[in-house]
């Protein structure tokens, strides 16, 4: 009766918190506590079995009592020689129950588990938006400690009194406390500034409910193939070992204790070290867990990194940067530190997508036009002077526009850490926008031609600077170092055709350059020819004119010859030594009657001194 009793109280317990649950849950708009309604529903469905099966297995020890009390009355057996299904039908309907109804609620309780699962994961998808939090956390809190008192209670009691059925039940209600505390930790911890905790949590129960219906199918897959032994008892289909395990964690450690002396082949749990361990373990848990809440107090930030230090959710002394060194701050989650690598250049891109890590790592060769460069390439409009041509035909008309495909690397790094971690939710990504916003936005207006060609330096300057001015005014902190346009080319689907029109408008200018070097060397070879026949010309006039002079000279000296022989020839030999040694040294012999011994001096006199100066003129 007493156990019968207890299963009533465990139930009712469940029914009315689990109620209470629900209601605060809809009033604070807690996701992590919506979620745990589903734990009290499965426990109370658990509380509901088993307390039916325990009156029936109370019927049955009541039906035992009455036999033998008939037996030893009567003092014969005839009255009763039936069988055992007719003498025990309270015995009858427990097997019957156990054998069918059983397994019916533990598959039941499977697709309740893995259901609820995929449903509230699906559903605690959406923004938290928790109120009243304070009256919240009051009554949680009221709840927890009603379910862990019932729920020590009723686990000591069957654990005392050996009672399998209701320990199924009493493992629930401490299931449910222990949710409860995790849901007022996550109110807390919206107070504090910390407002994801509330749905993580959620995410966390959907998975622990996942995990009890992967455990609830193995047990069912394992009850086909397990042995039955005549007399023992079976345990209880519907319950849980990790709920249980929640309940009695002294049980791990003796099944612990267990398979270590079934390995060493003693006793070592008897041992002085390992009833140490046993003793001392919640006590090594914590002095462990101080340690590592207190190495959270000592932070060093490396070189090139900044961070910010934030004390329950909002800046410390007014959002102060800590540069490189040695910290000290207050242990987490009171202080949380931010960090972030102030001097690294960072990168996005505009215009394409890498390859991802591992694929086409071998050398591609050339690069061409008709062959993707990237995974993928976006396709940007634009300008195209070609459009506007007025005498085109009205129907063959092209419209102003072109596709382009570019690829743009933008280098950036963080100079205001303050307002790139606060001022937006995700500066990366906004940067990347603005850059592929401003970049579509002077597309448009760019000629097609020209930024092919000449433009391109001059357009990725004017590229940065857009994209600096804008993220000056959005206020991110950052400074856009470099912007470049690489791998500008058509659209691949339509760049074989590109190709063949720029193919034609080359060898078209290359024909017209090569008639204008025709034209060129052709007047350049005529005027060469028409300068050195001017030239011929001018040489053949001027060698008649001197062969003309010389020939008149010569014809004026033949009648001086014939006129005085040895007087022209005299004459003419005299002034040849005149002009041949009108620079030479003479030397005057006027002794006519010795002979002469001449020595020639042929060294070059340099100081001729008074006998080397030149003699005066003589007077006429």
């Amino acid at each position: 009766m007493e156990r019968n009793r207890n299963a009533v109280i465990n139930l009712l317990v469940l029914l009315a918190v689990g109620v209470s649950t629900f209601a605060v849950a809809g009033y604070s708009k807690s996701l992590s506590a919506h979620v745990a309604v589903a734990f009290f529903g499965l426990g109370l469905l658990v509380a509901v079995v088993s307390w039916f099966q325990i009156r029936l297995e109370e019927r049955e020890r009541l039906e035992k009592l009455e036999f033998d009390e008939l037996m030893r009355s009567r003092g014969s057996a005839t009255l009763f020689e039936t069988e055992d299904s007719e003498s025990f039908p309270a015995q009858r309907s427990r097997e019957q129950f156990e054998r069918v109804f059983v397994p019916a609620v533990s598959v039941l309780l499977l697709i309740l588990q893995g259901a609820g699962a995929w449903w509230l994961w699906r559903w605690v998808r959406q923004a938290p938006s928790v109120h009243n939090t304070l009256v919240a956390i009051s009554l949680f809190g009221m709840f927890a400690l009603v379910l862990f008192l019932m729920g020590k209670y009723s686990v000591n009691l069957a654990r005392l009194q050996k009672e399998r059925l209701l320990r199924t039940s009493a493992g629930y209600l401490l299931l449910s406390a222990y949710v409860l505390a995790g849901v007022i930790g996550a109110l807390v911890a919206w107070e504090a500034g910390f407002p994801k905790v509330d749905q993580y949590l959620a995410f966390a129960l959907c998975v622990l409910l996942g995990i009890f219906a992967i455990e609830n199918l193995l047990t069912l897959l394992l009850e086909i193939y397990r042995p039955r032994v005549k007399g023992k008892v079976d345990r209880v289909l519907y319950e849980s070992r990790l709920v249980g395990l929640l309940g009695q964690p002294e049980g791990l450690f003796t099944t612990l204790a267990h398979a270590i002396d079934y390995q060493f082949g003693f006793k070592v749990s008897d041992t002085g070290f390992y009833r140490f361990i046993e003793k001392y373990l919640p006590r090594l848990l914590v002095a462990q867990l101080a340690i590592l809440l207190l190495s959270t107090c000592f932070i060093f930030i490396n070189a090139g990194e900044e961070a910010l230090l934030e004390r329950f959710g909002r800046p410390v002394a007014g959002g102060k940067v800590l540069g490189p060194g040695f910290h000290v701050k207050l242990p987490w989650p009171i202080d949380r530190l931010y960090r972030e690598r102030t001097q690294e250049i960072r990168r996005f891109d505009i215009g394409f997508v890498h390859e991802e890590e591992g694929e086409h790592e071998e050398d591609k060769g050339p690069l061409l036009w008709t062959v993707k460069h990237y995974k993928d390439e976006f396709n940007l409009l634009v300008a195209s002077r070609e459009g506007l041509d007025t005498n085109a035909p009205a129907g063959r008309k092209s419209p102003p526009v072109s596709l382009l495909s570019v690829s743009i690397p933008v280098q950036y790094q963080i100079t205001d850490l303050r307002a790139w971690t606060y001022t937006h939710g995700d500066p990366a990504k906004l940067l990347e926008q603005i850059g592929t916003r401003e970049t579509v936005r002077y597309l448009v207006s760019a000629d097609f031609q020209e930024l092919m060609s000449s433009a391109r330096f001059n357009a990725a300057e004017e590229l940065r600077t857009r994209i600096q001015d804008e993220a000056n005014r959005q206020n991110l902190g950052v400074k856009i170092l470099f912007l470049g346009l690489q791998d500008i080319h058509p659209p691949v689907q339509v760049a074989a055709a590109y190709e063949s029109v720029a193919g034609a408008l080359q060898t078209r200018q290359a024909k017209l350059l090569d008639a204008e070097a025709h034209k060129v060397q052709t007047n350049a070879l005529a005027v060469s020819e028409a300068v050195r026949r001017k030239r011929v010309a001018e040489a053949d006039r001027q060698r008649a004119e001197a062969t003309a002079k010389a020939r008149s000279a010569f014809t004026n000296q033949i009648p001086a010859y014939r006129a005085a022989p040895s007087v022209y020839m005299t004459r003419s030999y005299l002034g040849t030594l005149s002009r041949a040694g009108a620079g030479a040294r003479k030397i005057v012999l006027v002794t006519t009657n010795a002979q002469d011994v001449m020595v020639l001096n042929l060294e070059e006199k340099l100081n001729t001194g008074l006998l080397g100066a030149p003699l005066p003129p003589t007077s006429k």
